[in-house]
This record gives C-alpha cells, structure tokens and sequence, in this order.
C-alpha cells in the first residue's frame, strides 16, 4: 500500500504570506485610488483608470497566488511511499570506560590526558557506524553517562561533558568500572534469539595510575563472559604534576602532598596491558596526533559482528519537481498576461475618442 507524506511540512507555514499579500494590496489598492480621486477629480480619474481591465488585474493576482502557493507545496516536498524493506542494523556493542581522576588533568598530554581522551573517543565514536556504544565515567566510583545506544550525537555530547566532578569519589577503581559495564550490558543489551551471538567490547581510556586491587579478577570475570576489553594509555612515564584551577580555567597552583611538594602523576602502562591481556583485547598508548584510535578500532572491526534489530523503512519517491515545474510554468504565464484592455477610450485633450 502506497504511503504519502510531506518530508518538510513546516513549510505550510509561508502560506501565511499570501493573506498577507491580499490584505496590503487591497489596502494600497485603496489608497492609491483615494488619492488620484483627490488630485483629479471623479471625472479625470476614471479616464486616467479607463483603460485598466480589472478582470485580468484579478486574473494576475490570482495567478501570482498560484504561483506562490505551488511553490510552498514544491518546498514541502511531497513523497510517495512506493514499497517497504527490512533494513537490519549490524555491529558491535561497546562500552567506553573513561578515567576522570585528578591524575587525568596531568598535562603531559596536550592540552591534558582527560581532554586528549575525549577528543580521541569522539573520533572513535564517529568512525563506529552501526555500533551501538555506551558511556561509563570512573574513579574511586563510576558512573553510567549513557547506556548503550546508537544515538552518536547524545553521546558525543556526554563525552565532553566528562571532568573530575563527574564521578563523587577520587581514585582509580577499575574492578568496580568493570562491574558496572557488565551491569550495563545486561540492562541495555540486544534482545532477540537466545542462540544469538552479541559481540561486545569494552574500551578502557586511563593513565593506569593508582589503581585498587581486584581489577584483574573482575577482568577475567567480564571476559568469561565473552566480553572483549580494550585500553588505551594517556600521559607519559616521566609523568607531571596535576594543575589546580578555578572555575574560569586560571591556573591557581598545583596538587601537593602532606609535605608540600607538588605530586607527580606518572602514567602507568603495566596495569592497563595486563587488562588488555586478560580481556584478549589489545593496549595501545595515546598521543597527540598518533594513530592509535584507528589501530584499537581496527582490532575491534576483526571480532564478528552481530545483527542488532530490524527496522522497516520506506523507499519514498519526489514529487517537488513536477509541482515546481508547474510554479514555474504559470509564472511565465503571470508574466504575460497583461492588466489593460484591448480597446477603449482614450482621452486627448478636450474630447473623448475611441481606439481602432
């Protein structure tokens, strides 16, 4: 059955204008001819209006309405549905896990690690056609920012959202990330056939530093679970201090210990290739203009993709074109039609004669 709809129904809205145009002309219209009867007098106005053949006037008028009106429908661009497919979505799911402790201000990675991170992910999450990927910020806790979804505009947006307030306790805790990421592949994963196969990933961006025992154990677990995981190191060895600002970016100090001493935030490789490997995923170390988002990414593309779902789309075909050519055409004809009449009187001087 065929389906007909407008692709831009908000255009109907311009067919406002043309009230409005009837309304101003029939309102100059008025006083056009108030003030030609005030200068000349009934007697000369209606010679000097004699001419005019109100019948095409309107004919032109109406025509110039057409027109506008065949425009607007050609703008709101009529289609008709002429046939229906299932399109089914295929890919991976994935978990992006982002470290937002403090150690991530560490500016050894420009213009820091957390801000390289987002940057990086986002370039990920735009490559990903046809993944579905989820958000979970971490520290001494974490937090799921976005379940897994295709929606790549809503989570771009959550990952810049990403600071150190984020999460409400410092630290680094992969096992408790871990957790939450197989909690949220269970709440928001694929339903379908129970024989059916979800490829799914996990995506871990840290500087590997202060990590909590149990992150290994928690790993073997998710992975049992045939779930793969992936890492990515920020920051370098030789490590820098971690930059205090105020709430306008200025730079007001840097984190000290008990001692007063600035303390030194060295990333740590050792941990987040240790998960890479327990995970039968990959580690890759991130620097500014490196290329390792399109090396992790094309691990990922080497696991089997699954069939998420099935969605029946209609294939539409235009019809803007036929009502456009139509505008035009009566344009053209609007041009032509002109407003006096074919013959008449004409006014010369003192008399009154008739036109041949």
């Amino acid at each position: 059955m065929e389906s007909f709809r407008f692709e831009n129904p908000a255009a109907f809205q311009l067919l406002w204008i043309i009230p409005i145009l009837w309304i101003l002309f029939k309102v100059f219209q008025g006083r056009t001819r108030k003030r030609i009867h005030a200068a000349y007098g009934d007697r000369i106005s209606k010679f000097l209006s004699f001419s005019v053949s109100l019948t095409k006037r309107n004919l032109k008028r109406r025509l110039q309405y057409l027109v506008l009106a065949l425009f607007v429908f050609s703008l709101a661009a009529p289609q008709v549905g002429q046939n229906k497919k299932k399109v089914k979505s295929e890919g991976i799911e994935l978990i992006l896990m982002v470290d937002v402790s403090n150690s991530m201000l560490a500016e050894d990675a420009k213009p820091s690690r957390l801000d390289l991170a987002k940057k990086e992910l986002k370039r990920l999450v735009d490559r990903a056609f046809g993944d579905r990927i989820g958000l979970i910020a971490f520290a001494g806790s974490a937090v799921v920012l976005s379940p897994v979804t295709q929606d790549k505009s809503a989570l771009n947006m959550f990952i810049d959202s990403l600071g150190t307030e984020t999460v409400s306790t410092q630290g680094t805790e992969f096992r408790k990330a871990l957790a939450e990421a197989e909690a949220a592949f269970d709440r928001g994963g694929v339903e379908g056939d129970e024989d059916a196969v979800v490829t799914r990933a996990i995506i871990i961006a840290s500087d590997g530093e202060d990590n909590e025992p149990g992150a290994l154990e928690q790993a073997e677990k998710v992975a049992k679970q045939g779930v793969r995981i992936f890492t990515l190191g920020f920051g370098t060895e030789r490590g820098a201090p971690i930059p205090l600002k105020d709430r306008w970016g200025n730079l007001k100090g840097y984190k000290k210990d008990h001692a007063g001493n600035p303390i030194l935030s060295k990333t740590k490789g050792t941990i987040l290739k240790n998960l890479a490997k327990t995970g039968k995923g990959s580690f890759h170390h991130v620097t500014f203009g490196s290329d390792a988002i399109n090396q992790v990414y094309s691990d990922i593309l080497k696991l089997e993709k699954s069939a998420f779902s099935s969605t029946e789309t209609t294939n539409y075909d235009e019809y803007f074109q036929t009502i456009l050519f139509f505008g035009i055409i009566l344009a053209l004809i609007e041009l032509l039609v002109g407003d006096r009449k074919a013959q008449g009187r004409i006014w010369k001087g003192r008399f009154e004669v008739v036109e041949n």
